[in-house]
């Protein structure tokens, strides 16, 4: 089949949510996290593109900071990408879905758009099948095609759709776009039958969401066109334009394109479907045991019913309780009802507002680099302890640091270690010093996952007392 008759999908993977706290953070966000599955939601939402007859290889559109996330995750997972497209700034899903449009439409104008969120759960059956073949169809009529999901609760998390007119293609036009809305008011909105939940996914020819957006959204088009002219190669990313693209409106598609258009057309969804937006949501649809509990990670239970709960090293005992979330990551534990896991958000408002505890919503004590990483042990006045881990083949930048001096032991596997001219081999229980001011190297020449203990100590230990001097990642 021509890869012009198939659907390019585009996946917005950019987002920062910060609504599954403690385990959602700026530096890791929830679309990165095994939280349903022993995938991320981003590996999930790759794997249900895999049909290479109905799908070409996705464009990516996420920004500088998970840019090593996406392409480390895609070759978990075995998905070749056609682009990883980064935003330079953040201006909202209209001006990412027009970069990325105009991205697709290159050797195709009329090519077929699938656009997408990293972070939803979705059954992928013949009703899911039945709703994409409706929308492509519709789409190449020259319709724009959003999935309105058929509400199963009066749910006031999510914005609706109303649409009452039939059309040619399983769809309906698009009436109007509501707001989150009152429970009263959802309530009286599923009474109709007309209105269904915006999931945030479209399909559209090219051609015709480039038209639209020329006519309704000029700005958007010219900054996201010219950031796209602009762009430039970077390994196997893509460099949108900074200056053109941080020059667009801070809109999302919604408001730009689908509110104006007289193109829209909804195709009714009666799919399994969530945002994933909440811990009750990831609750909602995880597998539970016959007390209603969802447990993740080293937990156990007694007496308790209808709970989440989650662990990633600790060992949380939970008794005698019920509808209760607990969410313990490695450096911050949440305790709440589960029914008003919605709350989470106030909390991380609080933690933000606060220079003590502002850390705990944007990082882990396990921070992810393309190499590997490293997670912080202890750390104390001059002096801080780190675990790091080196995966196979990989190797650190060639650096130095002006405040600090280091010491590494391996702990497992082979280190590769060079020294300003030296470069040694160390082994299981060896180790070495690299004093202040010496450019060296740490280097994983062997199979298996390489793991030190590094002690550092000096007179400053931030991160970014890091000179690179050569890198194989593209990193300053």
């Amino acid at each position: 089949m021509n890869s012009n008759d198939l659907i390019t999908p585009i996946i917005l993977a950019g987002g920062k949510g910060t609504r599954l706290w403690p385990m959602s953070r700026a530096s890791r966000p929830k679309q990165f996290l095994p939280l349903t599955d022993d995938l991320s939601l981003f590996q999930q939402t790759l794997l249900r593109l895999a049909d290479k007859d109905i799908y070409n290889p996705p464009i990516i559109i996420t920004n500088e900071d998970y840019r090593f996330l996406v392409a480390e995750q895609s070759l978990e997972v075995e998905v070749d990408l056609a682009s990883i497209l980064l935003e330079p700034v953040a201006r909202n899903t209209a001006p990412a879905i027009a970069a990325a449009t105009i991205l697709a439409a290159k050797n195709n104008k009329n090519q077929l758009v699938h656009i997408l969120p990293s972070d939803h759960g979705i059954l992928v059956d013949d009703v899911y099948l039945k709703a994409i073949n409706f929308a492509k169809e519709a789409a190449i009529n020259s319709r724009l095609v959003t999935f309105g999901i058929t509400p199963n609760e009066p749910a006031t998390g999510f914005g609706y759709i109303e649409a009452v007119e039939e059309e040619d293609f399983g769809t309906k036009k698009v009436s109007c776009f509501v707001e989150k809305p009152s429970l009263a008011n959802a309530k009286k909105m599923l009474e109709t039958g007309n209105y269904y939940w915006n999931s945030g996914m479209f399909m559209f020819a090219a051609s015709s969401f480039i038209n639209e957006c020329k006519k309704l959204a000029p700005k958007v088009f010219d900054a996201s066109n010219k950031s796209v002219s602009n762009a430039k190669s970077d390994l196997d990313f893509i460099r949108l334009e900074e200056a053109s693209f941080a020059s667009s409106p801070n809109i999302s598609i919604d408001y730009a394109i689908f509110e104006k258009t007289a193109l829209a057309s909804v195709v009714p969804s009666p799919i399994i479907w969530s945002d994933l937006g909440s811990w009750d949501a990831v609750w909602k649809n995880g597998k539970r045991d016959k007390n209603e509990n969802l447990m993740r990670g080293e937990t156990s239970l007694n007496n308790t019913k209808n709970s989440l709960i989650m662990s990633e090293k600790l060992h949380v005992s939970v008794d005698g309780l019920d509808d209760i979330a607990v969410i313990a990551s490695e450096d911050a534990i949440y305790v709440g009802k589960l029914s008003n896991a919605q709350n989470v958000g106030a909390i991380v408002k609080q933690l933000q507002a606060n220079p003590k505890t502002s850390p705990l919503t944007q990082t882990h004590k396990t921070t992810y680099r393309p190499w590997g990483g490293y997670s912080s042990v202890l750390d104390g006045e001059r002096f801080q302890v780190k675990r790091l881990f080196v995966k196979s083949g990989k190797k650190l930048s060639l650096q130095k640091h002006h405040h600090r001096s280091e010491h590494w032991v391996v702990v497992r596997g082979t280190a590769e270690v060079q020294i300003d001219e030296k470069t040694m081999i160390l082994c299981e229980n060896e180790s070495v010093y690299i004093p202040q001011g010496a450019i060296h190297r740490l280097f994983n020449p062997g199979k298996i996952l390489l793991e030190l203990i590094e002690v550092q100590t000096g007179s400053y230990l931030g991160e970014d007392d890091i000179i690179r001097i050569e890198d194989e990642f593209g990193r300053e």
